[in-house]
């Protein structure tokens, strides 16, 4: 199962890692290069939590803390 949020749609996001070698200008140096560029991925920040659904029914999903704290979804102790 992918981790999805239930109620924004957030999902993985593909981003780069910047490797830079030397020393700055500022400290002496000639400057910085950069050296290589690597993949990653940024994950959103998922709860998995009981919430109830407009139909009453209870649920167990995926959903991002910034969902949960902005109120967007009632959830079930």
């Amino acid at each position: 199962m992918a981790r999805i949020c239930y109620v924004t749609g957030k999902s993985r996001t593909t981003g780069s890692v910047i490797h830079r070698r030397g020393i700055r200008k500022k400290s002496g140096g000639i400057g910085t290069h950069i050296a290589k560029i690597s993949k990653r991925t940024f994950r959103p920040n998922l709860q998995r939590v009981r919430i109830k659904l407009p139909s009453g029914q209870v649920k167990r999903v995926w959903v991002s803390a910034k969902a949960l704290k902005a109120g967007k979804v009632e959830k079930v102790v």
